[in-house]
């Protein structure tokens, strides 16, 4: 059947249905009964609780760290912020480790924070999904962002440095802004952040330029931490 013959047959418009069948309308439950008795189909109606990802849990006390110290770092800049930031998109539900919001310039910064680099393609979905929905979820908190800037950023560690350089070419498409631009761009000047951005943090450091470049981008010393089991002994002393 032709979007025309199944509009004349439901009593919709045949650009209603074009918008259903990409999954881009919203019918109610009586329009989808005259479309499923126009085909000819059965339907069950399954109720169940929505899909949870990442969920807001317990965290580590390594994550805990990370995601305090970059909280304090963008609100000492003049960000306001918020954490573990409930995203719902259909059946699906997650939550942000953390978003900041310039009033100023209407930017929301989406931030990712990560301990380990385990699953490279999981990471740049979700961010890519945290990208889509950042908006509706700040507007909850009463922020008005006109555009999204989203962030990797990851505990500087050796185990991590080893990551990223098994995977230099696909993170430099996946993430094109690096540390030394991303602090340009949250000092105020010109410099645009281009893409996602990804940089290391130690929740250790006190350095004035708190976003450190990994040693794929040029730096030279090693990290503080060999992985993140050394990183958790030495939170917990």
């Amino acid at each position: 059947m032709s979007q025309q013959q199944v509009a004349d047959k439901v009593g919709l418009s045949r650009a209603y249905v074009a918008r259903i069948e990409r999954a881009r309308a919203n019918p109610t439950i009586g329009v989808m009964e005259r479309l499923i008795r126009a085909l000819g189909l059965e339907a069950e109606l399954l109720i169940r609780l929505p899909t949870i990802l990442g969920g807001p849990r317990q965290r580590d006390l390594v994550h805990a760290r990370c995601s305090a110290y970059v909280e304090r770092r963008l609100r000492a800049t003049g960000w306001q912020t918020a954490r573990e930031v409930e995203i719902i998109d259909g059946r699906l539900r997650g939550w942000i480790d953390l978003v900041a919001f310039d009033p100023e310039s209407g930017t929301l910064l989406v931030v990712e924070l990560k301990t380990r680099l385990d699953d490279l393609g999981s990471i740049e979905r979700q961010l890519g999904w945290y990208g889509r929905t950042g908006g509706d979820a700040a507007r909850r908190l009463g922020w008005r962002p006109r555009r999204i800037v989203s962030w990797l950023l990851v505990l500087a560690s050796e185990e991590v440095e080893g990551v990223l350089r098994q995977n230099g070419e696909l993170l430099r498409r996946a993430f094109p802004s690096r540390a030394r631009e991303m602090l340009d761009w949250l000092a105020g000047d010109d410099h645009p952040v281009v893409g996602r951005g990804l940089a290391l943090i130690d929740p250790s450091s006190k350095r004035r330029d708190w976003l450190i470049r990994s040693r794929v981008d040029g730096r030279r010393s090693t990290s503080r931490y060999a992985n993140y089991a050394a990183a958790a002994r030495r939170f917990a002393s």
